[in-house]
């Protein structure tokens, strides 16, 4: 759920926070790693793969 979706204040405030706190992270591995993380469909495709090591394709 998008932060201006969530139906109360409170949902909206946590909504922001993991947004905010998922950014961090991401930040803080990328700069570990040397590069930018994948978005987007090759970001699906990468967990995928990592997950058992077949892509997403070959699993259905």
């Amino acid at each position: 759920m998008g932060v201006e979706q969530a139906p109360t204040k409170k949902g909206r405030d946590a909504a922001e926070g993991l947004r905010k706190s998922t950014a961090k992270e991401e930040k803080k591995i990328e700069a570990q790693k040397g590069s930018d993380l994948a978005k987007g469909p090759e970001r699906f495709e990468e967990r995928s793969k990592s997950s058992d090591g077949k892509s997403a394709g070959a699993k259905q």
